[in-house]
């Protein structure tokens, strides 16, 4: 029973790992041209990129 268990306890573990937040930061790097040529394909929701896109906007008027 306990080979079950184990089992069961990684794959659930496996399973978890995935559910982790990938928003990236808003920072000089990532707003910068390139690396938002390298963020912003990774956005699958188009309400969360254009949030990303006002946000470095906002970001870059503070500096």
């Amino acid at each position: 029973m306990n080979y079950k268990n184990g089992i069961c306890i990684i794959g659930l573990s496996v399973a978890l790992i995935g559910c982790g937040d990938d928003t990236p930061t808003v920072n000089s790097i990532n707003c910068s041209p390139p690396g938002m040529e390298r963020v912003l394909p990774g956005f699958t929701n188009e309400t969360d990129r254009q949030a990303f896109i006002d946000a470095c906007k906002s970001f870059a008027e503070e500096k």
